[in-house]
């Protein structure tokens, strides 16, 4: 007992601080609606109860009861008013007057003449305007505050039933069943209406995760597959390095020194290379032993979806090279003049797109071009309608996240990327990629059809390691490049590490700096020694010649 009185006055005390606590949102009944006409209907309402109630009110009031007929009005107006004023946008304030309101209309009503006979404590108007007033604080209100306004109504209906009991005609037990009935269904309702709200908010936000999910997979698949691209020219750099003082006949020792140090340069880049690979790779990811394909690869892909079902034709038309049509296809690059990653972002397209036309389109006629305008590869592939559009799927392994990653590989290299539906029921999927890439970030695009842009961040990988090897240059380059990227925001969360390898690195740059400078300083000696043994020969050869 000792026990269950302080918890019972503790949840009175909860139970009041509700009551007198409103909702901290302001926003009108029903406003998250998509439909103006349903954001509108509680305004409707308000106002139609409110205009038939206040005259019904004070009618009943004083024809029926006998009030006076200015003691009617102003109830009537305190019982009606704020149900247009209030109770669409703060429902509790609006139930405190007009609550107030009824029980001084209920004590009023006993010394008025014609109460007997008469429907008491709760004449049928306020009856009325009260469970229109209960259901809009269950559209808002909490069920705490719920409890407490059913339980203050229940207590006032039955001691107004007490007070007078010759009077009471059982409307006070009315409207407690008729209140708690309101109050329940509308806090039913608003509940329902919250939990689909953040359902469809919470999908919303999983449609955006998934999405930029896909995004990263897709961008950390096409860098492992680049990573075959930049090492193959970090090797070539390395390979040339190391054998030029055996290919170069009498090197003087400064540029022997210059080409150990670009092998060396070449070699730690490598290795940094395959460490970022790993990073790159996931659990389920394996390492690709085969070389990356190009644009001599399309005839195999064509005929492979051929075999697979699918009519298809393939339409080359490329420039040919010094020894004819063969040197279009080398080994090396699939088009002369072409970047690896050009021509590999080029095979990835099209094998994307007729993967999806194997998925989406089984059996439908479908055409790839390929064309060399003007320092631009155009990649083309358009299929007709599916002639069984019921028919299952005869592929579902695909390369990739469809036109997700062919955006991000349009992007890789700078191009234009438009993709979309024929009127005859067919796709059109179009590229057009520069022979050359720009230099730019990955997140600038540049895409006529907004997708895609933006230049290779690995496909330059070559350029800067050539730029390294030149010692000073190459640093204060890859120095500025960090600066331009820090101060842009661009390092993401990897930032921390990569200003922690650059202090680690900067011994490092001063001691290349300091060897660069002393060769410099020998190669300016070396040339003022050759100088001033020409001017003696010279000056020997003119001797000879007057003698």
């Amino acid at each position: 007992m000792r026990t269950v009185v302080p918890r019972l006055r503790g949840e009175l005390r909860s139970l009041g601080t509700a009551l007198a606590t409103p909702a901290a949102s302001h926003e009108p009944l029903l406003g998250h609606a998509s439909s103006r006409w349903v954001r509108r209907l509680p305004y409707v309402l308000a106002f139609g109860f409110t205009v038939s109630l206040l005259p019904s009110t004070i009618q009943v009031l004083t024809n029926d009861y006998g009030m006076h007929a200015a003691l009617a009005g102003a109830l009537g107006v305190a019982q009606t008013a704020p149900l247009m004023l209030l109770a669409v946008t703060r429902p509790l304030p609006a139930w405190w007057i007009i609550f107030a309101a009824d029980l001084l209309g209920a004590l009023t009503l006993l010394a008025a003449d014609g109460t007997a006979g008469r429907p008491w404590p709760w004449p049928p108007t306020v009856i009325v305007g009260y469970l229109v007033l209960c259901l809009a604080l269950a559209l808002r209100e909490s069920r705490r505050t719920l409890l407490a306004v059913w339980l203050t109504t229940v207590t006032a209906s039955l001691v107004l039933g007490f007070v007078s009991p010759a009077l009471s005609e059982g409307t006070n037990v009315l409207l407690i069943v008729l209140s708690g009935a309101v109050l329940l269904l509308g806090a039913t309702l608003r509940e329902r209406a919250e939990a689909q709200r953040r359902l469809a908010e919470q999908e919303t936000i999983s449609e955006a995760e998934r999405a930029q999910r896909t995004l990263l997979e897709e961008r950390a698949r096409i860098a492992r597959e680049l990573h075959d691209v930049v090492a193959h020219h970090m090797s070539v750099i390395t390979v040339q390095a190391d054998s030029a003082p055996y290919r170069i006949a009498e090197m003087p020792q400064a540029a022997r020194e210059e080409f150990d140090t670009i092998a060396a340069t070449a070699r730690e880049s490598l290795t940094e290379m395959r460490r970022l690979l790993g990073v790159l790779r996931s659990e389920k990811t394996r390492g690709e032993r085969a070389p990356q394909p190009g644009l001599e690869r399309l005839e195999q892909l064509v005929e492979a979806t051929v075999r697979a079902g699918v009519p298809a034709e393939l339409n080359i038309s490329l420039p040919e090279g010094g020894d004819g049509a063969a040197d279009a296809f080398s080994a090396a690059d699939g088009l002369p003049g072409a970047a690896p990653t050009v021509t590999l972002s080029a095979y990835r397209i099209v094998q994307e797109a007729l993967a999806n036309v194997v998925r989406h389109a089984p059996g439908a006629q479908t055409r790839v071009s390929v064309t060399a305008p003007e320092g631009f590869l155009s990649v083309l592939v358009v299929n007709g309608p599916s002639p069984e559009p019921e028919a299952a799927p005869l592929e579902t392994a695909g390369t990739g996240h469809g036109l997700v990653g062919m955006r991000e590989r349009v992007r890789l290299v700078g191009g234009s990327l438009e993709v979309g539906p024929l009127p005859d029921g067919g796709f059109r999927v179009a590229a057009r990629l520069p022979l050359s890439p720009p230099v730019a970030g990955l997140d600038e695009p540049h895409d006529a059809a907004g997708e895609g842009g933006g230049a290779e961040a690995y496909g330059d990988a070559e350029a800067h390691g050539s730029a390294e090897a030149d010692g000073t240059q190459g640093e204060s380059a890859q120095e500025q490049v960090i600066q331009e990227q820090t101060a842009q925001g661009v390092g993401g969360p990897d930032s921390g590490q990569d200003s922690e390898l650059a202090q680690q690195r900067a011994p490092r740059r001063r001691a290349r700096r300091k060897r660069d400078e002393q060769q410099q300083g020998k190669r300016k000696k070396t040339s003022k020694q050759t100088s001033k043994q020409t001017n003696n020969d010279s000056k020997d050869t003119r001797g000879s010649a007057t003698a």
